[in-house]
């Protein structure tokens, strides 16, 4: 889901370079209209990905969206976190980074998390704190070990057994 905004329109397009289908809405903004394409293109077989955060923030801290995805398509979600080396910060309110020539990136995946078809509140708030300690996890983590991406620690493209 991408924002019509400045940064939406960027972020956006990153994302469909990484395979993942622009879906324009917000938290804020038309969020019922956004979530019904997320399901749409879910069904179509896309992979669909959220800011998690929503366009106001707080930063960081995960929204519902998510979840009520989650519930309503039986996909499950996964987090992830891209760290830096060494970027511009943009002095909005999610501190949008644009990396400098030459930087280093690491993503870290989460474990997948999901949420039966059937999940009253209580699940679904469960699946939002698991979905908020992974993100802090894979935050934690790729903060931790960026330099060393491409490194023999972390090289470029590392095979993992099945």
């Amino acid at each position: 889901m991408s924002s019509d905004s400045f940064d939406g329109e960027y972020t956006g397009r990153i994302m469909q370079k990484f395979g993942f289908v622009k879906v324009r809405g917000s938290s804020s903004r038309f969020a019922v209209r956004a979530l019904l394409g997320m399901r749409r293109e879910l069904e179509q077989g896309w992979i669909v990905a959220f800011t998690l955060d929503g366009p106001r923030g707080p930063r960081h801290v995960v929204k519902p969206g998510p979840a009520l995805l989650a519930r309503a398509t039986s996909v499950p979600m996964a987090m992830f976190h891209i760290a830096l080396s060494d970027a511009w910060v943009l002095k909005t309110w999610d501190r949008l980074m644009i990396p400098k020539p030459f930087s280093r990136a690491l993503m870290r995946v989460g474990q997948t998390i999901s949420v039966p078809g059937g999940a009253d509140e209580l699940q679904r708030e469960h699946a939002l704190r698991e979905l908020q300690a992974s993100l802090d996890r894979c935050e934690e983590f790729a903060k931790a070990n960026v330099r060393k991406a491409g490194t023999e620690a972390f090289p470029f493209f590392k095979r993992t057994s099945r």
